[in-house]
């Protein structure tokens, strides 16, 4: 019902358009054709005036009303961020000043020198002044701000610095899952034909690699917590669609292309709790978000990120327990236990543990996907 009426609407409105040209052709004739073109180019030029003035006033209003709900320039968390914020400023600075000559110029021209019997319109095919002018200066303003934007480029997109932090980010419809390095400082190995929800290995770690045991993962709904004034590196995938990282309080993003890891990084320059302060906000936090159109759930992938000192990195790191070891926990403690016994049947119990044990391996073994010696 609700097309029906849209192509209604749409048939109507072509209806009616279409009747008011041809009312416009018989009144041209009843009144004159030359006439009534005059008078309607009187009419166009006045309305080319009102709407320049309309249209700034609408440029003046909208900035004033929805200035506060849009970044500022200067409020970036992340260093790469003010580069970003230097360059936008300094394209809008140029833009700005050519859009406004050039709108201004135009309306009032289509205004003041509108037809009239009184003037004749001086015609002349070409000028090398006027053609060298609009060439050379665009050209030399184009190229400035190109020559700051692939200095930026290179900078953001550059080598991360030796000491930064590595953060692996795994975007799948439509959420965001995280993984640190273990106090080695290398990420576990991965195979995505391991991946394998029902045994909770969600990102398919391959657990016969020993560097994956100290690693730290955090599932969907949890934050991403960064160290202010420490460079990240994050490392990014995508196990589906390709979706996007962006950052927006930090002016970055990149894609998650499945199959393809990409990386990027930058140091957050303000913690959690300043940017509560500085917008006035107790419930600010930095937020992830999708970038790229995934699926029906796009607008609700969201995740959080959390800047904070070292002091507080380092206390919230002690509290996470490694992927592996939690799957271990979780088998051992899913194995029976007995009452304490003693004699003959404490050996037997201590015999049940060390199966349960060696079940518990078994398990995480398979969850791993290893495979036996037939290859199957």
């Amino acid at each position: 019902m609700q097309n029906f009426l849209i192509f209604a609407i749409l048939i109507l409105g072509f209806i009616i358009t279409f009747q008011i040209a041809r009312a416009s052709e018989f009144v041209s004739v009843i009144r004159g054709e030359e006439k009534t073109r005059k008078q309607s180019n009187k009419i166009n030029g006045f309305l080319l005036l009102v709407f320049l003035v309309v249209g700034l006033f609408g440029v003046y209003w909208t900035h004033h009303t929805l200035g506060d709900k849009i970044l500022k320039f200067g409020s970036s968390a992340s260093d790469h961020g003010r580069l970003v914020d230097n360059m936008m400023l300094y394209t809008l600075i140029a833009t700005g000043i050519v859009f406004f000559a050039t709108q201004i110029l135009l309306f009032w021209y289509s205004f003041k020198y509108q037809e009239s019997d009184k003037r004749t319109a001086y015609y002349f095919p070409h000028n090398n002044k006027l053609e060298l002018l609009w060439t050379v200066v665009p050209a030399i303003v184009l190229t400035i701000l190109i020559g700051f934007g692939l200095v930026y480029w290179y900078r953001i997109t550059g080598a991360a610095p030796q000491n930064a932090m590595q953060v692996e980010i795994t975007a799948s419809q439509f959420k965001w899952e995280f993984r640190y390095p273990g106090k080695d400082g290398v990420f576990g190995k991965k195979y995505y034909k391991y991946i394998d929800e029902a045994h909770d290995n969600p990102l398919g770690q391959i657990w016969d690699d020993e560097a994956n045991h100290d690693d730290v993962f955090l599932p969907a709904g949890q934050a991403l917590h960064l160290v202010v004034g420490k460079p990240v590196k994050l490392v990014i995938g995508s196990k589906d669609v390709i979706h996007s990282v962006g950052l927006p309080h930090f002016r970055l993003k990149m894609d998650a292309v499945p199959g393809t890891p990409t990386t990027l990084w930058f140091t957050p320059i303000k913690t959690t709790k300043q940017m509560q302060e500085e917008t006035g906000n107790s419930k600010f936090v930095y937020e992830i978000a999708c970038d790229q159109m995934c699926g029906q759930g796009h607008t609700g992938m969201r995740g959080e990120i959390v800047v904070e000192t070292q002091e507080e990195f380092d206390q919230w790191m002690a509290s996470q327990k490694p992927k592996y070891a939690q799957m271990k926990e979780d088998l051992e403690g899913a194995a029976p236990t007995a009452a304490p016994a003693t004699g003959a049947a404490a050996k037997d119990s201590a015999a049940s543990g060390t199966a349960g044990k060696d079940s518990a391996k078994v398990t995480i073994d398979a969850a791993a996907g290893k495979k036996d010696s037939t290859g199957k």
